[in-house]
């Protein structure tokens, strides 16, 4: 007997699916990954709006309040 029909029989229903992160956190290892990837995404866009942002307010910001000075 093979090793892999070992492991079918022993696992028996549970036999090719993903095992779970952690025992009583119902996300799976890929799932995790998905979110790092997505997080990850999310953390460079917020630094780009950031700089874009910041780059406003810095150089054009000053441009439009010329004509405010008393």
């Amino acid at each position: 007997m093979g090793e892999s029909k070992r492991r079918k029989a022993a696992l028996g229903d549970k036999y090719g699916q993903e095992e779970n992160l952690f025992p009583w956190l119902p996300i799976t290892k890929s799932q995790s990954e998905q979110v790092i990837k997505l997080t990850t995404k999310g953390a460079w866009i917020g630094i780009g709006f950031l700089v874009a942002w910041w780059l406003t307010v810095r150089l054009i910001g000053p441009a439009f309040g010329w004509w405010q000075i008393n």
